[in-house]
C-alpha cells in the first residue's frame, strides 16, 4: 500500500514518519518546499498538490491547520475532487467542524471514495513516539481498510460513524482547554498560600485532580516554555470551533466561555506563537509569583522517535 500525507506541520511531519517508519511507500506535500524536503532526502516522493498525491496513492492521510485548509484539500482546483478517488481511502486528522466534515465526506463518498476520520488527542510527543490516540469514525470496512496506516501512528478509539471523530476530538479539547485555565489558578493559590509548586504537583497527581494536562503539562510551567509546540493560535482555533459546536446543539456553555476569553487574554498578552499554558502564565505574573521548578524537564519537542 503506497500512502500519501499531506500537511507536516509539528505534528504531521511526526506522524508521517512514523508511517515511514511502519515500511509504507510514502508521498508527501506541504505548501511549505523546505517541509517536503528531509523525507525526500529519506526516500519518499514529492507530491506536487492533493489530486497528484491520490492520484498516486491508495490511502491519504492528512493533518492541515482547520476547515478552511481542509476544505481548500477536497475541493479546491487541485484537489481530491478534481481527480479520480475511485476505491481511495482518505485517513483525515485534522481538529476540524463535524458539520463540514460530513459534507466533504459525502462529496469523496460520491466520487467513489473512502473516508475515515481520526482525529488525534495528546501531544508532539506522541506524535515522535508513534503513539497518538486516534479518535475514528467511519464505515467498518474503511476503517478495517485503514487499520495498519492508523496503528502505525497510534491507538484506535473507535467513535462510531464518520463525524463522531471530530466531536469526540472538540469535546476532548474543551476538557483538556478548561483543565488547563483552571490549573493556573489552582497553582497560584497553592503557591500564595504556601505550597510550593513541585510539591503541589507530586500531591495532585494520582488523586480526583489527576489529568492529562496536569502530569503531561505542568513541566514546561516549571521550564518556563509553556510548550510552544502548541501555539495560542492552534488553542483559539479549536476553541472557535468547540463554541460552534456548542452553538449547534444548545448545551450551556458558561466555564467554556470563560476559558475562551482567558485564551484570547493570553494571545493578546503573548502573540498567538505563544505555547498553550501562557494561560497559566498570565496568573503567575498577575499574581507576582514564579511557579520556576529546576529541574531536568525535557521539552515535548525533544522526545527520541522509536529507533527504526
Amino acid at each position: 500500500m503506497r500512502v500519501g500525507f499531506i500537511g507536516l506541520g509539528t505534528m504531521g511531519r511526526n506522524a508521517a514518519a512514523s508511517i515511514r517508519r511502519a515500511g509504507f511507500d510514502l508521498v508527501v506535500h506541504d505548501i511549505r518546499p523546505e517541509a517536503i524536503a528531509p523525507f525526500v532526502a529519506q526516500g519518499a516522493w514529492r507530491g506536487e498538490d492533493p489530486a497528484n498525491v491520490i492520484s498516486r496513492c491508495d490511502a491519504v492521510v492528512t493533518m492541515v491547520f482547520g476547515p478552511k485548509e481542509i476544505e481548500r484539500v477536497l475541493r479546491g482546483p487541485d484537489g481530491f475532487l478534481s481527480t479520480s478517488c475511485a476505491g481511495k481511502l482518505w485517513i483525515d486528522l485534522t481538529t476540524s467542524s463535524p458539520k463540514l466534515m460530513r459534507e466533504l465526506s459525502r462529496e469523496f463518498r460520491a466520487a467513489g471514495g473512502r473516508p475515515v476520520d481520526a482525529p488525534v488527542t495528546g501531544s508532539v510527543d506522541s506524535a515522535i513516539r508513534g503513539d497518538m490516540l486516534m479518535f475514528v469514525g467511519g464505515e467498518d470496512t474503511d476503517v478495517e481498510a485503514a487499520r495498519p496506516i492508523l496503528e502505525a501512528m497510534g491507538q484506535i478509539r473507535r467513535v462510531g460513524n464518520y463525524g463522531n471523530g471530530y466531536v469526540a476530538k472538540l469535546v476532548n479539547n474543551q476538557l483538556w482547554k478548561i483543565h488547563a485555565a483552571a490549573i493556573g489558578e489552582a497553582m497560584v493559590t497553592a503557591k500564595l498560600a504556601g505550597l510550593e509548586p513541585e510539591v503541589w504537583w507530586e500531591a495532585m497527581k494520582g488523586g480526583a485532580a489527576e489529568s492529562f494536562v496536569l502530569t503531561h503539562d505542568v513541566p514546561s510551567i516549571f521550564a518556563g516554555h509553556y510548550d510552544p509546540s502548541f501555539p495560542i493560535a492552534l488553542c483559539l482555533k479549536d476553541l472557535a470551533l468547540i463554541q460552534e459546536l456548542i452553538a449547534e446543539t444548545g448545551a450551556r456553555h458558561e466555564l467554556t466561555d470563560a476559558t475562551h476569553a482567558r485564551f484570547k487574554e493570553a494571545g493578546e498578552r503573548y502573540g498567538d506563537g505563544a505555547g498553550e499554558m501562557t494561560v497559566c502564565k498570565l496568573i503567575e505574573e498577575d499574581a507576582g509569583v514564579s511557579l520556576r521548578v529546576a529541574g531536568n524537564w525535557t521539552p515535548p519537542w525533544e522526545v527520541q522517535p522509536p529507533v527504526g
